[in-house]
C-alpha cells in the first residue's frame, strides 16, 4: 500500500502540529505586540493579506508584530503547547512579511507544569534549552528548521532578532503527554487520541483533509476538520494507519462520519495488529492483521459505535481504518485499556524523554539519594525494564554512606503517614508508594503501634536515622519484631543493613513507576 500525500513540505511537517489552538496551545505573553497580537502566531488557517486594511496603529497584518526596536536587546512570545511532547521540527512563517520580518530567530524549550504562569516562566531558576540557535530568516517564507532534541517539552521561547513580524509558528512532533494523568492501569482511555499519545502514522490519501484530525479532541467543527481523500476514478480503497497510544484490549470503537454528507465512505472496515517498534512501511505488507470490525455500512453524518460485533479485541499496538471506495471520516475513536506491558513501556518512553531535572525528581520517588537520581537519569536512555533495573543497581551499589542517610531521610517512620521533618519535596506519587508499602499497619493493634513510636525514637537515638524496613508485604508485628531485633546491633552493623533494606524498597518503587503501581 503506497502512501499518497496531499501536502508538501519538509519530513517533519507530517508530524502532529503540538502547538494548535485546536490541542489547547496558546501564546501566553510577549514583550511587544505593538502592530499585530501575538495570539495570531498559532491561527489554524494560513495569514491573509488586506492590502488596504488598516488599524489605528498602522497596516494591519495576519502575524505577531513588534514595533520598530531603537534600544539593544530582541523580542520574544512565550508558548504552550497544546500537547507536551518531542519536538521534531518548527516552521516559522513570515507570510506577507516583507519590509519588516525579523533578520534572525532562535527557540528555547522548558518542561514546566501546564498550568504554569508567566511569572514562573520567567523566573531565572527555570529551566530554559536552546533547541534552535540564532538563525536566519527569509521574509514572505515558510522557514523550515529540523529539530534534534529527544527531551519532552511543554512551553517555548521564540527571540527574533531584532523585532519585526511572524505569521505563524508551526511545532512538528511526536505527543508525549504526562502518563501519570491517564489514570491508573485498566483505566479506560481512547488508545488513538492524539492527547494520550496515539498516531496517524499514515494514509492512502488526503487531498481535502489531512489524517491526523482523524484522533483530535472533540467532535469536529466542520467537513475541513476531518480526513478527506478524493474520488476514487479505479479500483481499491482508502485507509489510514493509527499507532496506539501503547499496546491495549479493545473494549469498543466508533467512527464518526459527522459532516460529511454527500461525500462519506459507503463502508469500512477496521483491523488489527501486535507489531510494536515496527515502521509504517514495515506495517504496510506485514502479515498478521486481525479483523477488530468486519465490512460496515456507513451513513452519512453519523457515529457509527461498534462494541458486541467485535470480532478480536487485542491485544494490539496499531489499527487501519480502511473505506470503500472513498470519502470523509471526521473522527475515529479506540477505546481500551493499556495492556500491563503496554503500560511499562509507555511510561519507560516518557521516562527516557524528560528532561534531566524532571528525570531526577521522578526518580527520587523511588531513591531519595541525590547522587543515585542523578546516576540513574544520566544512563538514559534505557532500551527496556531489565536495562533500568541494571542501572539502577549499579547507581546505588556506588553510594556513600552519607547518600544512604539523604536516602533515608525521604521516609517516613513506620506508622507516619508524613516524611520525617514534613519534606516539603516529598511527590504525591512518593506519600502512596509509602502508604502502600505500610498497608500492614492498617490493622495495627494499639499496643503493636505504642510500640513501634515507642521504639523508633529509641532507634533514632542510638543510630542517628530513622528505622528503614522494605515493609512491603510485612505485618505490623513482623516489622516490630524485626526492629527490637536491629536495636541490638552496633552503628558499624546496622548501617549497612539499613542501606540494603533501602535498596530493596528502591527496586520494588522502580516497578511500581514503570507499572502505574
Amino acid at each position: 500500500m503506497a502512501e499518497a500525500r496531499g501536502v508538501t513540505g519538509p519530513a517533519f511537517a507530517e508530524a502532529l502540529d503540538l502547538a494548535s489552538e485546536r490541542l489547547g496551545g496558546a501564546v501566553l505573553a510577549a514583550n511587544d505586540e505593538f502592530f499585530a497580537p501575538k495570539e495570531n502566531l498559532l491561527k489554524a488557517g494560513k495569514a491573509v493579506f488586506l492590502e488596504h486594511e488598516y488599524t489605528d496603529r498602522g497596516k494591519w497584518m495576519d502575524g505577531w508584530e513588534t514595533r520598530r526596536r531603537r534600544t539593544p536587546g530582541f523580542d520574544w512570545c512565550l508558548v504552550r503547547l497544546g500537547l507536551p511532547g518531542i519536538l521534531r521540527g518548527v516552521i516559522v512563517d513570515t507570510a506577507f512579511f516583507r519590509g519588516n520580518y525579523p533578520e534572525h530567530c532562535s527557540i528555547e524549550a522548558c518542561a514546566a507544569r501546564p498550568d504554569a504562569r508567566v511569572e514562573d516562566l520567567l523566573d531565572p531558576r527555570t529551566h530554559w534549552v536552546e533547541i534552535l540557535p540564532r538563525s536566519p530568516l527569509a521574509g514572505d517564507s515558510q522557514n523550515a528548521f529540523e529539530l534534534t532534541s529527544s527531551s519532552r517539552f511543554t512551553h517555548l521561547r521564540l527571540n527574533i532578532y531584532p523585532d519585526g513580524g511572524v505569521a505563524r509558528l508551526r511545532v512538528h512532533g511526536d505527543a508525549l503527554p504526562d502518563v501519570r494523568r491517564q489514570g491508573r492501569p485498566g483505566a479506560e482511555i481512547d488508545l488513538a487520541a492524539a492527547e494520550n499519545g496515539g498516531r496517524v502514522l499514515s494514509c492512502s490519501d488526503m487531498f481535502f483533509g489531512v489524517r491526523h484530525n482523524l484522533i483530535m479532541p472533540g467532535r469536529a467543527a466542520n467537513m475541513g476538520d476531518g480526513w478527506e481523500t478524493r474520488r476514487r476514478r479505479g479500483p481499491g480503497y482508502d485507509w489510514a494507519l493509527v499507532a496506539l497510544a501503547a499496546q491495549g484490549e479493545i473494549a469498543r470503537i466508533e467512527v464518526d462520519t459527522n459532516h460529511f454528507k454527500g461525500n462519506y465512505p459507503d463502508s469500512c472496515m477496521i483491523e488489527g495488529i501486535d507489531a510494536a517498534g515496527r515502521s509504517a512501511a514495515e506495517l504496510a505488507g506485514a502479515g498478521g492483521w486481525r479483523e477488530i470490525v468486519p465490512r460496515t455500512k456507513l451513513q452519512a453524518h453519523t457515529r457509527h459505535l461498534f462494541e458486541e460485533d467485535l470480532r478480536a479485541t487485542g491485544p494490539f499496538t496499531h489499527v487501519r481504518l480502511n473505506i470503500y471506495p472513498d470519502g470523509g471520516v471526521s473522527r475515529l475513536r479506540i477505546f481500551g485499556e493499556a495492556t500491563r506491558s503496554g503500560a511499562a513501556e509507555q511510561r519507560l518512553r516518557w521516562l527516557n524523554a524528560l528532561t534531566e531535572p524532571e528525570a531526577e525528581a521522578e526518580l527520587r520517588v523511588a531513591c531519595g539519594a541525590s547522587a543515585w537520581a542523578s546516576q540513574v537519569a544520566a544512563a538514559r536512555p534505557f532500551r527496556d525494564e531489565e536495562h533500568l533495573s541494571a542501572a539502577a543497581a549499579q547507581a546505588f551499589a556506588r553510594l556513600a554512606p552519607e547518600d544512604w542517610l539523604e536516602a533515608f531521610r525521604a521516609h517516613p517512620r513506620i506508622g507516619e503517614t508524613r516524611p520525617q521533618a514534613e519534606a516539603a519535596e516529598a511527590s504525591a506519587t512518593a506519600r502512596r508508594f509509602s502508604s502502600q508499602e505500610q498497608a500492614g499497619m492498617s490493622a495495627a493493634a494499639v499496643d503493636t503501634r505504642e510500640a513501634l513510636a515507642r521504639l523508633n525514637r529509641a532507634y533514632d537515638e542510638k543510630f542517628g536515622f530513622i528505622y528503614i524496613v522494605c515493609a512491603t508485604g510485612k505485618s505490623a508485628d513482623e516489622m516490630l519484631e524485626a526492629l527490637r531485633a536491629r536495636l541490638e546491633h552496633t552503628q558499624e552493623q546496622e548501617l549497612p543493613i539499613a542501606a540494603d533494606e533501602q535498596r530493596k524498597i528502591t527496586a520494588i518503587r522502580l516497578k511500581k513507576l514503570l507499572w502505574g503501581g
